[in-house]
């Protein structure tokens, strides 16, 4: 019978020196004290020493704090937006919950006109978002796997727009757009955010690894025309780095204030972001109104992770594994 090093899981006979034995063959070969030897030893050689250890309470009080910290100022908003009175300072106090989430709510969703804001800020990530996700793949399935001249100019140039506030492009973006007479309109939002460099860069190390060669060569072999290359194989490939890139792309446009504030002008209630800053007062400022225009704005983002959190998850593992 061959003898095994508890290790190395290497059987040390002199007919098989040095060969190794998977970790389920080891445990049923010659039990689990075997296999669990040799796999914390191959943990320890790849640099995994925590490999098949339950977590220490270290852990999951990192965990615990992180979660405490994300979770916290969501609860503070809900807390002062459900106190009974209204009120331009909280403290400590509103740490404890009212009564009245319901009807402060209530009131916000009728001072915002809030399915008309709903509608537009929907209608812009959507579109935004599709087109950013389109754009970007086309640029990095073209930086990563076409060769060209001037490519790796052209990528560095792209990448190093993102150095550039967004305060210094803001004035000639609203010059360009009151020319074009986009001023008030949900045009002037969507226009400039049709693509992204971050998108471009995103995409084009994504594409770098998760796309081989191999596989374009195959559909040009059988045919395939560049457009149809791209949608048929680069496509399919990317599909986990578009969905999470669409995901990204989705929440800055929903949360987004800054630019919608200045091009929107009196269409206010367009977006949820500037509706629900115009319930802040000139001269007095009632924070559970507030709000509760926060709680309607991230209330379908918190509705969207909810029920596809776990698909786009599943969509970022599956692109992770490498076959």
């Amino acid at each position: 019978m061959s003898k095994i090093d508890e290790a190395t899981g290497k059987d040390n006979d002199n007919g098989n020196i040095g060969t190794d034995y998977g970790v389920p063959a080891l445990e049923q070969a010659y039990g689990k004290g075997v296999a669990r030897a040799a796999a914390r030893v191959r943990a320890k050689k790849l640099g995994l020493t925590s490999e098949g250890r339950q977590p220490g309470w270290p852990s999951y009080l990192i965990l615990v704090l992180a979660i405490v910290i994300f979770i916290f100022p969501l609860y503070y908003a809900v807390s002062i937006a459900s106190q009974n009175s209204p009120s331009n300072q909280y403290g400590v106090r509103a740490l404890i919950p009212g009564s009245a989430l319901l009807g402060n709510i209530g009131r916000a969703f009728d001072a915002i006109d809030f399915w008309q804001a709903l509608g537009g800020t929907f209608f812009v990530a959507t579109l935004v978002s599709i087109s950013t996700v389109l754009f970007s793949t086309l640029a990095g399935y073209s930086f990563a796997k076409l060769h060209f001249r001037g490519r790796n100019f052209m990528l560095t140039f792209v990448v190093a727009t993102m150095t550039i506030p967004q305060q210094l492009s803001v004035v000639p973006l609203y010059i360009m757009a009151n020319k074009a007479g986009l001023y008030g309109s949900l045009w002037a939002v969507i226009i400039p955010g049709l693509v992204s460099a971050f998108g471009v860069f995103w995409m084009t190390q994504y594409i770098s690894d998760a796309l081989p060669y191999e596989l374009i060569e195959a559909a040009r072999v059988d045919g395939c025309s560049m457009i149809r290359t791209f949608w048929s194989v680069a496509m399919p490939a990317a599909r986990p780095a578009a969905s999470m890139l669409f995901l990204f792309t989705f929440i800055g446009q929903w949360t987004n204030y800054f630019w919608p504030m200045l091009v929107l002008g009196s269409n206010k209630n367009s977006m949820l972001t500037v509706a629900a800053a115009a319930l802040k007062g000139a001269y007095f400022t009632d924070y559970t109104m507030v709000m509760s225009g926060v709680i309607l704005t991230t209330f379908p983002l918190i509705v969207l992770f909810f029920f596809a959190g776990r698909q786009l998850v599943s969509g970022i593992m599956a692109g992770a594994v490498k076959g």
